[in-house]
This record gives C-alpha cells, sequence and structure tokens, in this order.
C-alpha cells in the first residue's frame, strides 16, 4: 500500500515566482486552503519541497 499525503495550501501564490505558481497547479492547488490527497512519491515530494512555505503537508491513514 503507497504513502498518501494530504497537501493544503496555506499561503498565496500572488507575487511568487511563475515556476512556484506553476508547481501549485501542478500539484492540483491554486486556492487557498483547498485540500488534495496525492501518492508519496519522488516527484510529488520534490515539487512540494519547492513550495513548502505555501502548503502544509499530512501524512494519510
Amino acid at each position: 500500500m503507497a504513502l498518501k499525503l494530504k497537501v493544503t495550501q496555506v499561503r498565496s501564490g500572488i507575487g511568487r515566482p511563475d515556476t512556484q505558481r506553476r508547481t501549485l497547479a501542478g500539484l492540483g492547488l491554486g486556492k487557498l486552503h483547498k485540500s488534495v490527497v496525492l501518492e508519496d512519491t519522488t516527484s510529488i515530494r520534490g515539487m512540494i519541497l519547492k513550495v513548502s512555505h505555501l502548503v502544509t503537508v499530512a501524512p494519510v491513514e
């Protein structure tokens, strides 16, 4: 069973570099307090690391 992560956007992408905005969109985010459940893969972890100051991450049981 693959581990899943709940990623929630807690800060706005306004005024951020375009690469960070695109990363948020790639994660399925774009509005404050929106959450998505994603597979825990290395590519997703890298995307989360890039916008770690804009999101919170919690494991899903």
